[in-house]
């Protein structure tokens, strides 16, 4: 998050770079800040749900780019919200202003929200491609500068907090780092990709040799995520600031220029912090410097992780998770990204962020249909791990959107769950699979034996249909369901493309085909807020499956997310299966396809009740009750059609055993 303005008034100082030309090194990146550049740059979806197999894309050509120049990438991500509660505030804050966005983009107005699954997406990548990562207990600044300066290579970043550490190798700005344009030295023959490499030692000298010791006490003064202090108002409104040369940047950059200004002329942090503190009230001055310290502490690089560790023996062992007394899986299993940030500080904090989404911001937010399931899962998580332990009440605070504001509720855990097989969370995985899949399927309220005809890659994909399909408010039709499935089987087909199945007339056909219907039928700029919020629905209850699926120590396999949902070709779908109900003929010339499709449909449909595709609308008082029935007879003859008139396919067919799991 960092120190607001400062970014750009760095960037805007050339004597704080200098140019680099990056081949054979290691870099540190910070994954957070790579993922959000990414698919805001890449101009793909933000309205429509996400497009995850673009995004695919743009992360697979990012490696390659540094693999091609003998960059060894090494990606570090936050992994929660900091125990000390220091960023509270702005976490708050940060929530807020993501649920405006999100509401500007539903009206088709500008904004940056993130689609709800592309953190999993983006590491399901870094598995696939091999690139190493880890994921940090909590935020990941400081272990990530320990790491850079051990390996003595540059981190590549776009958070100004990186301004403020003293980095041997410097930080690459993701603004300016050129990884679309490789240059070949003619003299080597060897690729590099130009970048900007910030140094702080330059940028101090630069305010007459600053002691760099003072830039943390300038990022709390100035305003970093961890202080807002009001106090510090009256600091800036009785101190004269030079400026020194000219500045036309705005009142934010006239401070921070007038603030280094100012604190150079003192030899160390303790004498700028002691004539800061001399125009403040006296009783506000021992709180003050107790603040200001204490936000200068997430500078200091004691105490950290050493992620060498991790990345060459795959041991991360962090002080604060052995303070919270976690079980050591889940503590491997957090470095290794198998359990999310969102479940670790439900875990640590017994408080959760739930994601902003676009959204039809006058319904309940999209993510109450999980409500039950989030339940069983905080229950899991807080339930304590000895059976002789006094049973409890597990409360976990959410944060989640009431219509355009921020809404906070406390949520009661579900602590019936462990009741019949004596489970906890310490021996989860010692627990045989049968146990942990039937907790899974029941808490999803889908039996066994309805996945058995579906393929195991679309086992956990299905059963969250299932329950969306059960409990999405406003009711799911039967086009929205063919949508989404459509969607997921077309992901399949853009995988074969892409291998050599796709040499195949059927699948080159169908493949010709689809990408006339998406040329042909552009979808609107701002969906039908109905099925906006209908696949917001699908997605949340995915997001949990998945999660809650982790945390169980994967009982169904893990699913290929960025084949399930492109938002952009579900929407279009849905439209046009509104009007033309035989676009579902799309796979027709491709057995497996069409198979698949079946397949997933049929156990969609045996799953729910018989009535759950039935119009939820009220006739009006005139309309007669035969009138009623007649509508509820043709919708379930459309229902039981679409799962009686399955074709029989010869087992001789060579696409039968084509694989369509992952």
């Amino acid at each position: 998050m960092g120190i607001q303005g400062l970014m750009g008034y760095v960037g805007s100082k050339k004597y704080c770079f200098h140019d680099l030309q990056l081949r054979n090194t290691k870099i540190i990146i910070d994954g957070n800040n790579l993922y959000h550049r990414l698919y805001f740059e890449s101009g793909l979806d933000l309205i429509c749900g996400g497009d995850y197999h673009l995004f695919t894309d743009a992360v697979h050509k990012f490696f390659e780019s540094l693999s091609v120049c003998e960059i060894h990438a090494y990606v570090v991500f936050d992994g929660g919200c900091d125990i000390s509660d220091k960023k509270f505030e702005t976490l708050k804050q940060r929530a807020k202003e993501k649920i405006i966005m999100a509401h500007s983009l539903s009206k088709g107005e500008g904004g940056s929200v993130l689609p709800l699954l592309v953190r999993e997406v983006f590491i399901q990548v870094l598995e696939k491609m091999e690139v190493p990562f880890v994921q940090c207990f909590a935020e990941a600044d400081r272990e990530l500068v320990v790491l850079a300066n051990l390996w003595k290579c540059p981190v590549l970043t776009f958070d100004s907090d990186f301004c403020i550490f003293d980095l041997k190798a410097g930080f690459c700005p993701l603004n300016s780092f050129q990884w679309r344009n490789i240059v070949t030295a003619k003299e080597k023959n060897e690729c590099f990709i130009p970048a900007k490499c910030y140094s702080a030692q330059q940028f101090c000298k630069h305010f007459n040799n600053m002691n760099m010791s003072l830039l943390p006490l300038f990022a709390v003064l100035v305003g970093n995520d961890y202080i807002n202090l009001p106090a510090l108002e009256r600091f800036f409104s009785q101190v004269h600031l030079p400026i020194g040369n000219s500045c036309h940047s705005g009142r934010k950059h006239v401070r921070i220029q007038g603030l280094l200004h100012w604190l150079s002329a003192f030899a160390d942090a303790e004498e700028a912090m002691h004539n800061v503190l001399i125009y403040l009230k006296a009783q506000d001055r021992d709180t003050v410097r107790q603040l200001l310290c204490s936000a200068m502490e997430e500078y200091s690089l004691s105490d950290t992780v050493n992620l060498e560790h991790f990345f060459q023996k795959g041991i991360y062992s962090s002080p604060a998770a052995v303070m919270s007394k976690l079980p050591n899986w889940v503590q491997r299993s957090l470095a290794r990204g198998q359990i999310s940030p969102l479940l670790r500080d439900a875990l640590v904090l017994q408080r959760s962020f739930l994601h902003s989404q676009v959204e039809d911001m006058k319904k309940p937010s999209a993510h109450l249909i999980t409500k039950p399931i989030r339940r069983v899962i905080y229950g899991m998580l807080l339930t304590p791990t000895k059976s002789n332990e006094p049973p409890f009440k597990g409360l976990i605070v959410e944060f989640d959107r009431l219509e355009k504001s921020l809404r906070k509720s406390t949520l009661e855990a579900d602590t019936h769950w462990n009741l019949a097989e004596n489970l906890s969370l310490a021996n989860l995985p010692e627990a045989p699979t049968q146990i942990r899949l039937k907790l899974l399927l029941d808490t999803l309220e889908i039996k066994t034996a309805i996945l058995a005809s579906v393929p195991p890659a679309h086992h956990l994909p299905v059963a969250v249909t299932c329950y969306w399909v059960r409990y999405a408010d406003p009711k799911v039709k039967l086009h929205h369901l063919k949508a989404l499935l459509m969607g997921s089987v077309c992901g399949e087909l853009y995988d074969m493309f892409l291998t050599a199945e796709g040499n195949s007339k059927d699948i080159l056909y169908v493949h010709e085909q689809l990408q006339k219907i998406i040329q042909g039928n552009p979808c609107r700029k701002i969906p039908n807020k109905e099925d906006m919020h209908i696949f917001c629905q699908w997605q949340c209850c995915l997001q949990v499956g998945l999660h809650f699926n982790q945390l169980l120590c994967t009982p169904l396999l893990h699913p290929n997310i960025k084949r399930l949902y492109n938002g952009t070709l579900v929407h279009l779908l849905c439209q046009k299966l509104k009007s033309s109900p035989s676009i579902e003929d799309l796979f027709s010339p491709c057995p497996p396809l069409k198979m698949l499709y079946q397949q997933m449909l049929e156990a969609v449909i045996l799953a729910v009740p018989e009535d759950c595709f039935k119009s939820r609308t009220v006739s009006s008082t005139h309309k007669s009750k035969m009138g009623k029935k007649r509508n509820r007879k043709v919708e379930s003859k459309e229902v039981h059609l679409a799962v009686e008139n399955q074709p029989m396919y010869e087992v001789t067919n060579r696409f039968v055993s084509l694989r369509l799991e992952e």
